[in-house]
């Protein structure tokens, strides 16, 4: 997953609008996306990614969620749990999400289009879209999936309370080896401690 510095800036400079966009479709959903994005650079840079590897995942981590702008209101901000078809639609959004950055035409967008898609696929390759299993789906891909996980349950929304953090790193290992990387997780859990997105530092 290579992303030069040009290209990065190039393609930075021309998806604020989508950020902006998704602001106001659903502004929570935007917040955590860039809570995300911090997440998923500190762990991108523990991990040791290239420059251009963290230009990528930069990208992709900032929009992984853009797809949601394709999914109907009553879905998207439905105040209880799915029932199956409505998660089925909601899952779309992974798909979505890839198209609406390939259509961008920039250089580098089918490259963050590729990890956005595969963002919630699963290291036991029981995840969606396409049952990738470990190092097949992208590490960028794999690094969002730790931090999205993360954010998700420390934020209370319409659908479930925030949990702890103690709490959240206990669902989180529980899911190693089946949703999460082992070693994207054994570095997650080295820095989210200092981090200034761990839940609850107040």
């Amino acid at each position: 997953m290579e992303l030069e510095d040009s290209i990065f800036n190039a393609l930075h400079m021309y998806t604020k609008v989508l950020s902006v966009a998704l602001g106001y479709r659903d502004l929570l959903t935007r917040l955590h996306s860039e809570r995300v994005q911090g997440i998923c650079r500190e762990i991108g840079m523990r991990c040791g990614l290239s420059n251009n590897e963290l230009n990528a995942l930069h990208i992709a981590s900032s929009f992984h969620d853009i797809g949601k702008i394709g999914i109907p209101d009553h879905i998207l901000q439905k105040p209880a749990q799915f029932d199956d078809g409505e998660w089925e639609t909601m899952r779309r959004h992974a798909e979505i999400g890839e198209k609406i950055m390939a259509a961008t035409e920039l250089r580098g967008s089918q490259q963050a289009a590729q990890v956005i898609r595969h963002h919630h696929e699963h290291y036991n390759g029981q995840g969606y879209p396409d049952g990738l299993s470990g190092e097949d789906i992208p590490i960028c891909a794999r690094i969002i999936s730790v931090a999205d996980s993360y954010d998700a349950m420390a934020v209370t929304r319409s659908y479930h309370h925030a949990r702890r953090h103690p709490e959240i790193m206990a669902v989180l290992h529980q899911e190693t080896g089946e949703k999460h990387d082992p070693e994207i997780m054994a570095f997650f859990s080295e820095i989210i401690e200092s981090s200034q997105y761990k839940a609850n530092r107040a």
